[in-house]
């Protein structure tokens, strides 16, 4: 199969899960011997423009009619079987998806966040959830001032947001929501049904699990709000005053909070700030650790640390709301905590350090689960059926498996044929 990848690339001096999982995709389909081309954009790009071109990105964000063109000329002649389009903020634009339409290329999209209902795509507003703007107008996020607290900045959002609303629907033959309740959220705001199909991200098996009880708790992740980084520092500072609980916590990662977290842990013995990992300290730290924490405070869509470590048969702390209630079998894999309540994150932190035994076999079981629904196999045989179903989907095909080319160019004038564009 010829697959064409659209994506912007997120600035590179944080962590982004939406690059990690763009990345691995694109590696799992051209072992499994797809051929796969990607078109992108990079955010850290931006700072090499002028004073004037970076006042410009803002009127990129709704519409970039550059990219349109550039994308269309190059479907027309690479003729790809379908593209995979996952983040196009800020300098790509739904103009991709004219641009598919343009050169009668299927379309398929991965939904990583919750932009198709929300601004930010946070669906959360001072530090609690929040959905005043999913299915209705977005104007609550300018008022609010949703991304980055700025109402300038939440006015692109916004209105691409309003104006794309249609072209994402008509434009995309099968969406890819990555958990049942992102799935959910968006067949409440009115999104079609069955055009929305759950594909969970996979994780690369790390080769190597966990051995022994661990060192460390783990927090990886962006430091942000959001991500649940103030309350995790007010539970461990809860747990430090009644005794700690044997190990230190490990906080690896960068963002806006950096400053705060690093102060935070300056000259302490029970916390180590670590900075930004590359991959393989991630896949070390993860092995090493007694649990992951995942303390989010906005519903997240996913949780691809949790999944990571899932792989290394490590068990989760994670809050109780999201994706989070779907990847995490409260007492099995791991443990829930009530959402934003630091009592109840320290209390599970007690907990999955105070019973070894229950930790490995709570180890043991999260890397079943990876096994049976997160393992690079699963991943290639879902998004596989997802690209053919989009292809019979815009050729009409009944039975969801139209021929597909084999990367020979024989083939894929075959398989052109058979969706009648005329060559």
């Amino acid at each position: 199969m010829h697959i064409l990848v659209v994506h912007n690339r997120y600035a590179s001096t944080q962590p982004s899960g939406e690059n990690k999982v763009v990345d691995q995709e694109v590696e799992l389909l051209r072992e499994a011997g797809h051929r796969v081309e990607v078109f992108e954009r990079r955010s850290d790009d931006i700072t090499a423009r002028s004073l004037l071109g970076k006042a410009a990105v803002p009127l990129l964000v709704p519409w970039n009619p550059a990219v349109r063109a550039e994308l269309a000329a190059r479907l027309r002649t690479e003729r790809p079987d379908v593209v995979h389009v996952h983040n196009v903020f800020p300098l790509l634009s739904p103009a991709v998806l004219s641009a598919c339409a343009d050169a009668d290329v299927p379309a398929v999209a991965t939904l990583h966040n919750y932009t198709q209902v929300c601004p930010p795509g946070t669906l959360q507003r001072d530090g609690r959830p929040c959905t005043e703007c999913v299915g209705a107008s977005p104007l609550p996020a300018v008022r609010h001032g949703c991304y980055r607290n700025s109402r300038l900045a939440t006015v692109p959002l916004a209105v691409s947001l309003s104006i794309n609303r249609r072209r994402w629907w008509s434009g995309v033959e099968r969406f890819f929501c990555i958990s049942a309740a992102q799935r959910d959220v968006l067949v409440r705001a009115g999104l079609p049904p069955e055009r929305l199909a759950v594909k969970h991200n996979f994780v690369p098996d790390p080769g190597a699990c966990r051995t022994g009880a661990g060192e460390h708790l783990l927090y990886l992740g962006r430091l942000a709000e959001a991500k649940g980084v103030r309350l995790l520092m007010a539970a461990w500072d809860e747990l430090a005053a009644d005794g700690g609980v044997g190990v230190p916590l490990v906080v690896a990662g960068a963002g806006p909070l950096e400053r705060e977290v690093t102060a935070w842990a300056a000259g302490r013995d029970d916390v180590r700030y670590v900075g930004l990992y590359d991959p393989a300290q991630c896949r070390q730290a993860v092995a090493r650790s007694v649990a992951v924490v995942a303390p989010s405070t906005w519903l997240e869509a996913f949780g691809l640390v949790v999944v990571e470590a899932m792989a290394a048969g490590v068990p989760a702390v994670a809050a109780g709301h999201g994706a989070f209630v779907e990847l995490v079998e409260d007492g099995v894999t791991g443990l829930l905590h009530q959402p934003s309540e630091a009592a109840s994150l320290a209390s599970c932190l007690r907990r999955i350090t105070a019973e070894p035994d229950r930790n490995r076999e709570m180890g043991q079981a999260a890397r079943r689960r990876y096994e049976q629904g997160f393992s690079p196999a699963v991943g290639l045989e879902r998004l596989v059926e997802g690209y053919r179903t989009a292809i019979a989907g815009r050729s009409g095909g009944a039975n969801g498996t139209p021929p597909v080319g084999n990367g020979n160019a024989g083939s894929r004038r075959g398989t052109r044929a058979s969706r009648n564009w005329g060559q």
